[in-house]
């Protein structure tokens, strides 16, 4: 019931039979007694499909008892690791282990041994218009699409730019290109001293700075050659990654 997983692959589940039936059950699932030879699933849900497509009625299994947020835990932590669970899903299995099970992005890092900036990265796709997200979901574009996406501000813009993305088979770069063409007028607009060009090597630096923290990052320059970077947040998590990431 905890199961984060929502598509299964029904041409990988038969080649896992397949395995199964030649190789059997290499990793035993995980159950919860809940009472006389009665169990509840914890994680192993692909394992078990597979056998009982292959005609297998049993299975190996550890047991554990684990109350409903250890099991949720145990659940959405295994499945992370698991192959093929889209960024979509990665990142509602961070969110649910962040609200429902009380812990913070840097205990969430720590308990999955990955950087917290990554987790931040995936929580941050759940912000982006439910079409990006279902493009995102079914494969029509990459996590790099999806994070150049995410520095736009307009939501109807951004879904524009996922048409074209997915009609003209736009390449992320070809997507960052398009962002910061749109973005350059409001840059130049903001004062007089601001209306110098930007030199090209700069725009690239702007770009790459905006990938690294994932927010959208902005360079204003005079004649002079004087200016600031400006590094913008929507909250004290992206705050605390931007800090993360230079502190790194």
């Amino acid at each position: 019931p905890f199961q984060p997983r929502t598509d299964f692959d029904q041409m990988e589940l038969r080649e896992l039979a397949e395995s199964i039936k030649a190789q059997g059950v290499i990793q035993p699932v995980t159950v919860r007694k809940l009472g006389f030879d009665e169990y509840q699933l914890i994680a192993g849900e692909r394992r078990m499909r597979a056998s009982q497509m292959a005609g297998i009625e049993k299975i190996p299994a550890f047991i554990r008892v684990a109350n409903d947020e250890q099991m949720l835990e145990l659940a959405l932590i295994e499945n992370i690791h698991r192959k093929d669970l889209n960024a979509i899903e990665v990142a509602i299995s961070y969110k649910r282990l962040i609200e429902e099970c009380d812990l913070t992005q840097e205990r969430l890092s720590d308990k999955l041994g990955r950087n917290r900036s990554t987790i931040t990265n995936y929580l941050r796709l759940l912000k982006l218009p439910p079409k990006v997200q279902v493009a995102l979901r079914d494969e029509l574009i990459t996590m790099g699409h999806a994070r150049a996406l995410i520095t736009i501000e307009d939501p109807g813009f951004q879904e524009q730019l996922l048409k074209r993305i997915i009609d003209e088979d736009l390449s992320v770069r070809q997507i960052e290109h398009i962002v910061r063409a749109k973005e350059k007028p409001t840059k130049n607009k903001t004062s007089s001293d601001s209306k110098a060009i930007i030199p090209e090597k700069y725009q690239e630096t702007t770009d790459a700075l905006s990938r690294k923290f994932g927010t959208k990052v902005s360079l204003r320059r005079n004649n002079k050659g004087t200016g600031s970077i400006v590094i913008r947040f929507n909250s004290d998590d992206e705050l605390d990654h931007i800090i993360s990431v230079i502190r790194d």
